[in-house]
């Protein structure tokens, strides 16, 4: 398929809707059409809407600026101009499920960001390169649903991005039980630092949800199909701390685990080495080259260095040595508002059109 598919973003002009903008401009299979916020917003140009809360680094790009924000409730409207949609909105969780399930059954495929339906049974919680074999469970999601087109995915959590892949090339080993604490950036929460004053020279111990969210989610991701539904797997059994910390972008996680089958250190960074997924078999456009990187220096991988690495969407990992309670532990380190967010629902989108998806 030449054409490029015509995209709308619900939650366009928020922080991680700021990220698929730019991510989108120029894009060889897919162009924004739409962009859908709230009754505030709407019937503003973007520009107008966004030009004083531009939170990133990179302008504003010229396509966007003209695009009228639509109300993300003028769904009627919105179908007859897309092709799908990314969900990135900022609004109560019953609400996001409600509206996300609304546009799939108008036969609107939805890529969402948002952790609303991440527990609905059929709906997929894909890492690229991980779980792929996941996507086969739309179409029982769409009997469901009673759709012949529209359904829902979604990304995972964005801390969890930063040390499930790793953890993902040693799954031959069976992992038993993992501890991970992660240190996650402010951008995390959808702020800057003009906007958080009080994380400056400090550490918050606790984010709502966030634990919950890194012990239940992988479990999801390593899971398998059967009976028409996702069913999480069993094991390893995963404790987790999160940590909000004085970093712009760049979760990183520090992760303890042991193994029913112990693989010796050198096999263990050949796996990290050598682990790739459909994205880079099918040269995807937003894949990276190498979705693992892994540094001998003891002080890398940094925030500040190494968040960009890949163009944000590769993982980084560091420090890999034996423990004294578990068998091994090391760092991992994430972009998570790329890899973790708006590049991961892009990359996820990317998949679903080579495999057939989205049209």
């Amino acid at each position: 398929m030449n054409k490029k598919l015509k995209v709308g973003l619900l939650g366009g002009t928020g922080l991680v809707g700021q990220r698929f903008v730019t991510l989108l401009n120029n894009h060889p299979y897919f162009e924004v059409a739409a962009v859908a916020a709230s009754k505030r917003s709407a019937g503003k140009k973007y520009y107008d809407t966004v030009k004083d809360r531009w939170k990133l680094s990179i302008p504003m790009p010229d396509y966007i600026k003209d695009i009228v924000v639509k109300d993300i409730y003028e769904i009627d409207e919105i179908a007859k101009e897309v092709d799908f949609v990314f969900c990135a909105v900022d609004m109560p969780k019953d609400e996001i499920r409600k509206i996300e399930e609304t546009y799939a059954k108008h036969e609107i495929p939805v890529v969402s960001n948002n952790s609303a339906h991440r527990f609905t049974e059929d709906v997929p919680v894909v890492i690229p390169e991980v779980n792929p074999d996941h996507l086969k469970i739309i179409d029982k999601q769409k009997e469901r649903l009673g759709t012949k087109k529209g359904f829902i995915t979604a990304k995972p959590n964005c801390s969890i991005q930063s040390y499930v892949p790793a953890l993902s090339a040693l799954l031959e080993y069976k992992p038993t039980k993992i501890l991970v604490c992660t240190y996650q950036a402010i951008s995390g929460s959808g702020k800057t630092f003009k906007e958080f004053p009080e994380i400056l020279d400090n550490v918050i111990p606790y984010i709502p949800g966030e634990e919950d969210k890194s012990e239940k989610e992988p479990l999801k991701v390593w899971g398998h199909i059967e009976d028409n539904k996702i069913v999480c797997a069993n094991n390893p059994t995963i404790t987790s701390q999160c940590l909000r910390v004085p970093v712009a972008d760049g979760h990183m996680a520090a992760v303890f685990v042991s193994f029913e089958k112990k693989p010796s250190k050198e096999v263990m960074l050949e796996h990290f080495k050598n682990f790739k997924g459909k994205p880079q078999t099918l040269e995807l456009p937003t894949a990276p080259e190498n979705f693992l990187t892994y540094f001998e220096d003891d002080f890398r991988p940094q925030p500040k260095l190494d968040r960009e690495l890949e163009k944000g969407m590769g993982v980084t990992i560091g420090r890999l040595r034996e423990d004294t309670v578990f068998d091994y532990k090391f760092v991992c380190l994430s972009h998570n508002a790329l890899r973790g967010a708006a590049g991961g629902a892009l990359l996820t989108a990317e998949l679903l059109y080579r495999e057939g998806y989205l049209y």
